[in-house]
């Protein structure tokens, strides 16, 4: 058995990326970059257990692409999340690095663990070839080190080390700053960390994404509610009734995040907006909609096209299609030819027809974000 854990940290907003895509969530052809840089590490040597820090609103979607790895949610900075991690960690050792290292090479790992006793933290690091400037002052370039993860560090010691207010921005200066000791080994310019968008440019190992499209289903039905105001589509109906909800009933909105969630096999509308929550009682549809379509952006999804189909005996909804169309392109941030709007009777059959309620299918296409063309 091992005796070393594989902690990646993927808990991030990628704020300094500036891109709508977390790069966390690139597609390396078919798999997210989380995924597959974990699945690389893991076959360079063997651990006790790979865990993985996720963002809150991201945890349950990870879930679903590996159940043989750990997920732990991740806190607001870097040591918080390790906090949180370390809580799963019973091995004597803990090798810790961020998922924006794309592309560390095999040798970094073992080099690692070959020297993994000889100090308390063992670290990667590469030289600089540059003059370097600190406060005005020409110093030493000998004497820099630029600092690189993954880095091998005693699971004990390192818990001890981030106890503190102080935020590290690595694991081998808390354990310096708590008086233990720390082993230097060489790095690889190819271990470079994806923070920018133009290092998208630099890092060789990165593929493009799969070309796939990705088709989901949405449908969803509503009983009318007397006294109450009708919203389809985000816009209101004029109408003296209006949909039995525990949201404000709009049930295209709900058929759409349906179809949005199924293409991106991310569930469905009930796992991320729940009925048993009073948070969600008469919330407007037009918010949960935007939640969404930023969630599915994020997880590095763009629309193709959305085609929707009104199944209505009433109200005649004919004259509102095209500021359907339009608001939900804005909400959407898509262009309205991207939306087909479609409406057709029951012929006076069934629920429907007897004008006691609405349906609406939706069917929606999804494709990867292609960072290789720097496409928004």
């Amino acid at each position: 058995m091992s005796d070393i854990t594989l902690i990646l940290l993927c808990a991030g907003n990628s704020s300094r990326f500036e891109n709508k895509v977390k790069k966390q969530w690139l597609r390396i052809g078919k798999k997210p970059l989380w995924l597959k840089v974990t699945n690389k590490l893991s076959s360079y040597a063997k651990f006790d257990k790979t865990i993985i820090t996720a963002h809150k609103d991201e945890i349950n979607y990870m879930k679903k692409f590996d159940n043989n790895l750990m997920y732990v949610t991740g806190g607001s900075t870097r040591q918080e999340s390790i906090k949180n991690a370390l809580q799963e960690v019973t091995t004597k050792y803990v090798m810790i690095t961020d998922i924006a290292r794309a592309c560390i090479p095999k040798k970094i790992i073992k080099n690692l663990i070959k020297n993994k006793n000889k100090a308390d933290c063992i670290v990667p690091y590469i030289d600089v070839s540059d003059t370097v400037v600190y406060q005005d002052q020409t110093i030493q370039r000998d004497d820099v080190k630029l600092i690189q993860t993954p880095q091998l560090s005693k699971t004990q010691i390192l818990k001890k080390a981030i106890k503190t207010d102080i935020d590290f921005t690595d694991d081998s200066t808390a354990i310096y700053n708590y008086g233990a000791s720390r082993y230097f080994i060489k790095g690889d310019i190819k271990s470079q960390k994806l923070t920018y968008i133009d290092d998208l440019n630099k890092l060789k190992c990165l593929k493009p994404a799969s070309k796939d499209i990705f088709i989901g289903i949405g449908y969803d039905i509503h009983p009318f509610e007397a006294n109450k105001k009708m919203f389809l589509g985000g816009v209101h109906i004029k109408s003296d009734i209006g949909f039995k909800a525990h949201s404000d009933g709009d049930v295209l909105i709900h058929s759409l995040i349906d179809a949005i969630l199924g293409a991106a096999q991310a569930g469905d509308i009930g796992e991320f907006f729940p009925d048993t929550d009073d948070k969600y009682k008469n919330i407007d549809s037009k918010v949960l909609l935007e939640n969404i379509k930023e969630f599915i952006v994020k997880v590095g999804y763009q629309i193709i096209n959305i085609d929707i189909t009104i199944i209505a005996q009433y109200p005649k909804v004919n004259s509102y299609k095209k500021e359907i169309q339009i608001l939900l392109a804005k909400l959407l941030d898509i262009n309205p030819y991207q939306i087909n709007i479609k409406a057709t009777t029951a012929e006076k059959l069934g629920f429907i027809g007897r004008k006691e309620g609405v349906a609406v299918q939706t069917v929606a296409s999804l494709k990867f974000y292609n960072h290789k063309k720097g496409q928004k």
